[in-house]
């Protein structure tokens, strides 16, 4: 893991990648995207021989970190057997991955549609609901993500929505808990979870429940900033969903597969949906892989009439041999157990002992190997320490922590005025507390821009 310093080869990387490749989500002229050289574990490196601790997981899902060799021989070892085959046949790789997840998804979500990633799972699991229930509307909530493709983008709540949105998808947008930055002036969580749940059904009823096919929710929402619900918030939704014959969707594809603690974030709040998505950290990423987790109930709607949808790499073999090494690695090597752990014992009171010396801190959330920091400018009124969805100089702040971590040897993941601690589920304690230092250090910029 001895990062080579190879700046031709870099620069040749750097070229192509200039001339040729259109980035997701950006400007084009004004990026400046790192020519990775390689990656192992925890870390990942440049041509230049600069290596990076990872506190992003990639995009929060090198669960299992990367080149896991046990996961990379199972890739080679499927593709050697059968590379590919289409979905409307029965393949060992697929229907064993499929076993898999359904041993661990809660309830009775045992059948599962496989898709090639998270938003395309969020397309198929509001198909399945509107087909199930014959209703048009989906409510999902602000501050949200649940994916680029053109209705997953419109039930996202976050400003990569407002281009896209065509404002006649049948999607509705309600606000979800949040005690840090209460919309209901709630002074406790269980005034914030009390007035969330009746606002929410007041939405319900002023749309018309008959008109309601399902409520879309990240179990705990990601992107957005780690918000963890207060206690009986989503049993609560799950309470007024059955009331009103609407489907309940958890969206876990950032949450799920060790990232809290716990298989998938339902489980820390005992709530059964009646759809499930999940991506990412089903095979940490190595081969794109997405899918819907089914009940019982809405499987049996298309028992007999056909499900109209599907996709060409549905269940693809290499993905799902991924998926099935990857799951194999985190039950044998305690990768569930070790997120949780060393998130208690170590993440959380560090994050807490930097919140007490940095004024640029605000809050800590989350959860496992999933935690945020609200940097603010000033904690008694709590103003971010950028403004809402800010770019160019009023982003120079977060901008200039984000810089500084670098130059210490860690890759954060920044959007807004947060700073997200999401490296992956099998970490070392050592590795947690370089990672640590490094972000105390960066904190000490932030902090010059507080009053």
């Amino acid at each position: 893991m001895t990062p080579q310093t190879d700046p031709r080869a870099g620069a040749a990387v750097k070229a192509a990648d200039r001339a040729h490749v259109f980035h997701s989500w950006s400007a084009q002229e004004l990026i400046d995207p790192l020519a990775v050289a390689g990656a192992e574990g925890s870390y990942f490196w440049d041509y230049g021989g600069n290596r990076y601790l990872d506190f992003t997981s990639g995009l929060v899902y090198t669960n299992v970190g990367y080149q896991h060799p046990k996961v990379v021989a199972a890739i080679q070892e499927q593709a050697a057997r059968l590379t590919t085959f289409a979905p409307a046949f029965a393949v060992e790789a697929r229907s064993e991955a499929a076993r898999l997840i359904a041993e661990r998804t809660p309830g009775d979500l045992d059948k599962i549609f496989f898709t090639n990633g998270g938003a395309d799972a969020v397309e198929h699991a509001v198909r399945m609901a509107r087909l199930h229930t014959g209703r048009p509307k989906v409510l999902s909530a602000y501050r949200s993500y649940h994916g680029g493709t053109q209705q997953a983008v419109n039930l996202t709540g976050d400003p990569r929505r407002w281009a896209n949105d065509s404002g006649t998808s049948g999607v509705v947008h309600f606000w979800a808990p949040f005690p840090y930055r209460s919309r209901f002036y709630a002074e406790t969580e269980e005034q914030e979870c009390a007035r969330a749940l009746e606002h929410l059904e007041t939405t319900i009823a002023f749309e018309g429940p008959g008109t309601v096919a399902a409520i879309l929710l990240e179990s705990i929402p990601g992107t957005a900033g780690i918000m963890v619900p207060p206690a009986g918030y989503l049993a609560g939704v799950r309470a007024l969903c059955d009331r009103y014959g609407i489907v309940l969707v958890l969206d876990e594809v950032m949450a799920g597969f060790g990232r809290t603690g716990t298989w998938f974030a339902a489980d820390l709040f005992d709530v059964v949906p009646d759809l499930m998505t999940f991506a990412k950290g089903v095979n940490s990423g190595y081969v794109p892989l997405g899918g819907v987790a089914i009940s019982g109930k809405i499987a049996e709607t298309f028992g007999k009439r056909p499900y109209p949808g599907g996709l060409t790499y549905s269940g693809h073999p290499l993905a799902c041999a991924a998926a099935v090494a990857t799951i194999n690695v985190m039950a044998e090597e305690g990768v569930v157990e070790n997120a949780a752990r060393l998130g208690a014992s170590v993440v959380e009171p560090a994050l807490r002992a930097l919140a007490e010396r940095h004024p640029s801190v605000g809050e800590v959330r989350g959860v496992g190997m999933f935690w945020a920091l609200e940097l603010v400018r000033d904690r008694e009124t709590r103003e971010p320490l950028v403004p809402y969805n800010a770019t160019g100089e009023a982003n120079a702040p977060m901008a200039a922590f984000a810089a500084a971590a670098k130059r210490h040897g860690l890759w954060p993941f920044v959007n807004m005025n947060r700073t997200h601690v999401v490296p992956p589920c099998n970490v070392s304690e050592a590795e947690l507390k370089e990672g640590l230092a490094a972000l105390d250090a960066a904190l000490s910029v932030a902090d010059e821009y507080t009053v």
